[in-house]
């Protein structure tokens, strides 16, 4: 049985983003959105890595809602990058799944931390 790893998880959807965004062409619409989708889904893990070393269970929930904030901000990204990117709604459409799941899994974190 695999051990379920957050970090790991978290560090891979950044990964599986930049490896994405480097298939994307350049385009007056698409530089914008890519910037942001990498600084936000990169972000995800970044902070997640800080919520675990965490001084206090205040410090914890607050990286934790930053997890959260960020990962919703990934959606959008990959949302307007399904407007400019019509043949690649397949690959939009799994990378939008996995973070939506990691959304999810950190409403219940913070929801389970009260």
């Amino acid at each position: 049985m695999k051990k379920f790893d957050l970090e790991d998880r978290t560090a891979k959807l950044g990964e599986n983003i930049i490896i994405f965004c480097q298939l994307l062409r350049i385009t007056i619409f698409n530089e914008p959105l890519i910037k942001q989708l990498i600084r936000s889904s990169t972000s995800v893990g970044a902070n997640y890595m800080e919520a675990n070393g965490g001084n206090s269970k205040k410090d914890f929930k607050n990286k934790i809602s930053i997890c959260k904030k960020e990962a919703k901000e990934t959606l959008h990204w990959l949302r307007m990058l399904a407007v400019t990117n019509k043949d690649q709604q397949e690959r939009l459409r799994k990378l939008w799944q996995e973070t939506h799941e990691i959304v999810l899994i950190f409403a219940k974190i913070l929801s389970s931390s009260k």
